[in-house]
């Protein structure tokens, strides 16, 4: 019987992913992925090469399909405080992301792995923000949304400080929640007015055009 090689990949992209999120790279143990999955350590030399390299494809994997997942839609602030809403809805569910997204920025700082692919996503939401709030600069688009992707990446994988400084009660996810949103229609309706200012004042200076 032929070997199931997708099939393996899958199971190995699955049990290191849990394994990653648990205990970061440097805390990642090739022997307890193989075990987890099901599968002979071999194969993860085969597929992956190495364990960094193993990283990398997991990292590539939860982020291309958190992009599918959890797309922005609509117009105007209303639509970027909404994605921020389902973002952190997402993550309150599944804690992937945020938490490979902090062990990559602790234990690898600036390095960026899966570049092109990661790259080409990051331009698609910028551009997507920019559909969103017409006439808001690509700088701008860009730092609504890593403060989008700050404020809700946060929420799962700082439990600790978030009760001590907000409390632990019954209802505090859906405060935070709100708080998140607010916050984001908050920062998207300043930049959606700053663009209109700068439309209304650069139409306001333009020259009349000359008669033939």
């Amino acid at each position: 019987m032929a070997w199931d090689t997708e099939r393996t990949k899958g199971l190995l992209l699955k049990a290191a992913t849990a394994e990653f999120c648990a205990r970061g790279l440097a805390g990642a143990r090739i022997d307890r992925i193989a075990s987890e999955a099901g599968v002979n350590k071999e194969r993860i030399y085969q597929y992956f090469g190495n364990k960094n390299a193993l990283f990398d494809a997991v990292i590539v994997t939860a982020l291309s399909t958190l992009m599918d997942e959890v797309p922005i839609e609509g117009h105007g602030p209303e639509a970027m405080a909404d994605y921020a809403g389902r973002l952190f809805d997402h993550h309150q569910q599944d804690a992937t992301a945020p938490r490979l997204l902090f062990w990559e920025g602790l234990e690898r700082g600036t390095e960026v792995v899966g570049l092109p692919k990661r790259m080409a996503n990051c331009a698609s939401k910028v551009n997507s923000t920019i559909a969103a709030l017409p006439g808001v600069s690509r700088e701008d688009a860009g730092d609504l949304l890593i403060t989008i992707v700050s404020l809700c990446d946060s929420a799962p994988v700082l439990p600790a400080l978030d009760g001590l400084m907000a409390g632990n009660d019954p209802g505090r996810i859906g405060r935070r929640r709100a708080a998140v949103v607010r916050t984001v229609y908050l920062a998207a309706a300043a930049l959606a007015a700053e663009a209109a200012e700068a439309a209304d004042a650069a139409e306001a200076g333009a020259e009349p055009a000359h008669s033939l």
